[in-house]
């Protein structure tokens, strides 16, 4: 029997509705390398001094990732670029001054720290501390965002795989294995194609940085247009250096059509960066549409994701879920990213459209280069993914 009306009423009250935060996720790389582990910064809480995320409620008048970068900086004293793009939500409950707990949804925004503050705003009142992922995942009391982050990067038994080579080792076993093996040792080498795709997957996201860093605007940046400049060549050299093995090794671990598509799509999203630089150097800009900064974030997430897939191609039928996980991410950051896009242009055109033309011209090309960016890392995806298919 259908309860009273009033008793619906209570049932429909929207308080019951899980409050929603957001928080960041601030990370770092220790260095230049594809299997180089990831830091996550945790701080205390201000009470029960348990390890957190840096969050807190939304902000009027900033967009959630925004408002997340906000807690960053006061809670942890980082700054940094803020993915618009959720990595995930976990939910805790909430003890209420007057004894309620309720339930707590938190968006969790990955955010790639570029500086550490000396003084912020709540230095005084927690701690602040660089843990592995392991590490973090283990201290936080939230299973859901203990899985978040143990899932942020692959685990260190995929990167203990990764770093063992392209291999069928697993096959010793088989005689068929064995006698592949023996005509493998007559045969020209593999060549370096792994150390290659991963070595340019760094310039992206060097490359990635310098861009988040040069759309941030300030006095450095003619060092962020440089330094874009630079990896944009590192990029090209090493694409060059893949397409000579392609031509001159006999035995490659894919199609040689696959890996000249992946390398290209990736040399790809690079030349887009450094078009971006070039034109804000050539039409001399200092400031930024925070749309431009968003996608900005969203390149330096992508490039991430690339250099944590890149190595996971040596052994493609063992990190086939993986793989598919990252490129689903990829894809729906593109997505993502065409939103912002549109909207972004739509306000220039709304500023600019009557008044200057000729800033509005201007700023639309740059919003250009950023979405074909990410356009390319999609193509990176789509070619990883293809992989996959093939080879898993």
């Amino acid at each position: 029997m259908r309860g009273s009306g009033r008793a619906h009423a209570i049932h429909d009250r929207p308080e019951e509705i899980p409050i929603r935060q957001i928080a960041a996720l601030p990370y770092r790389t220790n260095r230049e390398d594809a299997t180089a582990p990831v830091s996550i910064l945790l701080v205390t809480s201000r009470e029960s001094r348990r390890w957190v995320l840096p969050k807190g409620n939304m902000i009027d008048g900033l967009q959630p990732h925004a408002a997340a970068a906000h807690e960053a900086e006061e809670e942890a004293g980082v700054q940094g670029a803020a993915c618009p793009t959720p990595l995930g939500s976990y939910r805790y409950r909430k003890k209420r001054k007057n004894g309620a707990s309720l339930n707590v949804d938190v968006d969790v925004f990955p955010f790639s720290v570029t500086d550490l503050l000396d003084e912020w705003e709540e230095q005084d009142q927690r701690q602040r501390q660089w843990f592995s992922l392991e590490e973090a995942a283990q201290l936080v009391d939230e299973p859901e965002l203990a899985e978040l982050i143990r899932r942020f990067r692959a685990s260190d038994s995929d990167r203990r795989i990764a770093k063992s080579g392209f291999g069928l080792g697993l096959q010793k076993s088989s005689p068929k294995f064995a006698v592949f093996q023996w005509v493998q040792a007559l045969l020209p080498k593999q060549g370096n194609f792994f150390e290659l795709f991963e070595a340019h997957a760094l310039t992206l996201l060097s490359g990635s940085n310098a861009l988040a860093r040069l759309l941030g605007g300030g006095p450095g940046m003619r060092d962020h247009i440089q330094e874009l400049t630079e990896r944009e060549h590192e990029a090209d050299l090493i694409t060059r250096e893949v397409l000579q093995t392609v031509r001159r090794t006999f035995l490659t671990p894919f199609d040689r059509s696959a890996i000249t598509s992946l390398i290209g799509s990736m040399d790809d999203a690079i030349d887009e960066m450094q078009k971006t630089a070039g034109a804000i150097d050539l039409y001399e800009l200092t400031e930024f549409k925070q749309e431009m900064k968003d996608m900005a974030a969203i390149i330096v997430d992508c490039a991430r994701i690339t250099v944590e897939a890149l190595p996971l191609l040596r052994h493609v039928n063992r990190n086939a879920g993986r793989l598919h996980e990252l490129t689903e991410r990829l894809v729906i950051m593109e997505g993502h990213a065409d939103e912002i896009h549109a909207r972004g242009l739509k306000a220039v055109y709304k500023e600019h459209g009557e008044t200057s033309p000729l800033r509005f011209i201007v700023e639309r090309e740059l919003f250009t280069h950023l979405e074909r960016v990410v356009d390319r890392f999609e193509d990176v995806a789509n070619e990883i993914d293809g992989l996959v298919i093939d080879h898993a």
